[in-house]
């Protein structure tokens, strides 16, 4: 946050999760499969991630890994 890094910047140097496209389901009423801008789907699917996290699901689960 102190360097100013806009989301296009974060994600482009992000590691993305190669299962990410497998993440489905409804983020602030829009479904995450059909959005069509890609920065947009990512940031859908750290909503989706962190919304599951505080639900107390596992990483592993979330993931879809082991």
């Amino acid at each position: 946050m102190d360097k100013g890094v806009t989301f296009e910047e974060f994600f482009a140097k992000a590691k993305i999760n190669p299962n990410a496209k497998l993440i489905t389901g409804s983020i602030c009423g829009y479904r995450i499969e059909d959005t069509k801008t890609p920065l947009t789907q990512q940031v859908r699917y750290l909503d989706k991630l962190v919304d599951e996290l505080a639900k107390g699901r596992k990483m592993e689960k979330i993931l879809r890994s082991g």
